[in-house]
C-alpha cells in the first residue's frame, strides 16, 4: 500500500462514500425531473424552470461527484487485490451506472431544447435501473460473496 494511501487511508474512503452519496442522489432524482418535465407543456414556465433544474443537478452535483467517485474510489482501487471476483463485477456495475449517467445527460439535451420523445412511463423505469446497480453494489462492497 502506498504510504500516502495507508496514512490517509479511512478519509478517502470517506470522501468516496460522500461523493458516491451525492452521486447516487444525482441519479435518483434526474429521471424523476424528466417524468415531470414530460408533463410540462414545452416553453411553458413549468418547462423552463424543470431545465434549469435538471442542467444545475447535472453540471454542479452530478458530474464533479462522478469524477470524485472515480478520484477517491481510483486510489482505493490502486491498494485492493484485483484477484477478488466481488471486486471484478463491482466495477462492473459502476460501469452500468456511468452509462445511466451518460444516458441522462443525453436525455436532458432533448428536454433542453424542447424534443424530448419519450413519454413519463420510460422514465419512471429508468429511475430504477441506478437503485438496482446500487443494490448490487453495496452487497458486494459489504458481504463480498466471492
Amino acid at each position: 500500500m502506498s504510504e500516502f494511501i495507508a496514512v490517509w487511508y479511512d478519509w478517502i474512503k470517506a470522501l468516496h462514500v460522500i461523493a458516491v452519496i451525492a452521486w447516487m442522489a444525482g441519479l435518483l432524482y434526474l429521471p424523476r425531473l424528466f417524468v415531470y418535465h414530460c408533463a410540462a407543456a414545452p416553453g411553458s414556465e413549468l418547462s423552463e424552470t424543470l431545465k434549469n433544474m435538471e442542467r444545475r443537478l447535472l453540471r454542479a452535483i452530478m458530474n464533479p461527484a462522478q469524477g470524485a467517485v472515480f478520484l477517491f474510489g481510483g486510489m482505493l482501487a490502486w491498494v485492493q487485490d484485483w484477484s477478488q471476483g466481488w471486486l471484478i463485477v463491482k466495477l462492473l456495475l459502476v460501469a452500468g451506472l456511468v452509462l445511466v449517467h451518460h444516458l441522462l445527460a443525453l436525455w436532458r439535451k432533448d428536454f433542453a431544447v424542447d424534443r424530448n420523445i419519450r413519454p413519463a412511463r420510460f422514465y419512471r423505469l429508468w429511475n430504477e435501473v441506478p437503485t438496482a446497480l446500487m443494490v448490487g453494489i453495496v452487497i458486494l462492497v459489504i458481504v463480498r460473496p466471492f
